[in-house]
């Protein structure tokens, strides 16, 4: 078990959308109890399933859960965005998310807030997924190939600045920058990772010294992507979007 970072309040948000069948719900509920200190917003965005009874049943049981609810499917970024307004922010310090299917343990964000403990400088702890002798992190070929060519390009041609992996599930964000950022709907739906990014650096905040990539030690691949293959032939157009609003 990783201890929790004492010094921090933090909120962890998850967005579940039409997640009934994938819910691990003795593992989420090993993970609530585990991780006491620990805040959790679960939101349903939109489920058409019983993902919205689940989940009240989580708030029930557990005190550090709440639920918030959709009423109509609005997607990761916008249904993030939206958790982050309704928080009582002065009561965080740190603001973070990660998938439903947990494919990034919630462990792994306590390694996160252990990190930022030591380095409160850091505005914003980005976990990135390397392979790497000892750890356990488990990605098909094709993601991985995929994720190299995509990080390339977004390093290079709209950020500037060498990021491995922007689009990692696993963030934790200092509370007060959260609520800034978080202001304003994205203006792209799958990329949004990627323009928080912008969006610091819109505010002269320098990402070289203000934000850092920690390895995972842990992450698994889960399949049952929510994008369709049809959807990542958008994601060049995105780019020059992005590249367009923000250069």
């Amino acid at each position: 078990m990783v201890a929790a970072s004492s010094l921090f309040k933090t909120l962890l948000i998850i967005p579940f959308y039409n997640e009934e069948a994938r819910i691990d719900r003795h593992k989420l509920a090993q993970n609530f109890k585990e991780f006491s200190q620990l805040d959790f917003l679960l939101i349903d965005d939109g489920s058409q399933d019983q993902t919205p009874q689940n989940l009240q049943s989580f708030a029930q049981e557990y005190k550090n859960v709440s639920v918030r609810k959709n009423d109509k499917n609005l997607g990761k970024a916008e249904s993030l965005r939206q958790g982050v307004l309704s928080a009582e922010i002065k009561k965080y310090d740190y603001i973070g998310y990660l998938d439903a299917d947990l494919a990034t343990p919630i462990s792994e964000i306590v390694r996160l807030l252990n990190y930022a403990e030591k380095n409160t400088d850091k505005k914003l702890i980005m976990g990135t997924r390397i392979k790497l002798l000892g750890n356990r992190v488990k990605r098909s070929l094709v993601r991985h190939y995929f994720g190299r060519i995509f990080a390339t390009i977004i390093s290079q041609f709209v950020l500037k600045i060498p990021v491995y992996d922007t689009q990692c599930g696993a963030k934790i964000i200092q509370a007060p920058l959260a609520q800034e950022i978080f202001k304003t709907p994205f203006y792209t739906k799958w990329l949004f990772d990627v323009e928080l990014l912008l969006r610091m650096r819109k505010q002269s905040i320098d990402l070289t010294q203000n934000v850092v990539e920690i390895p995972l030690f842990e992450w698994t691949e889960m399949g049952d992507s929510k994008i369709r293959w049809y959807e990542f032939l958008s994601v060049p157009f995105q780019i020059i979007k992005l590249y367009a609003k923000y250069s």
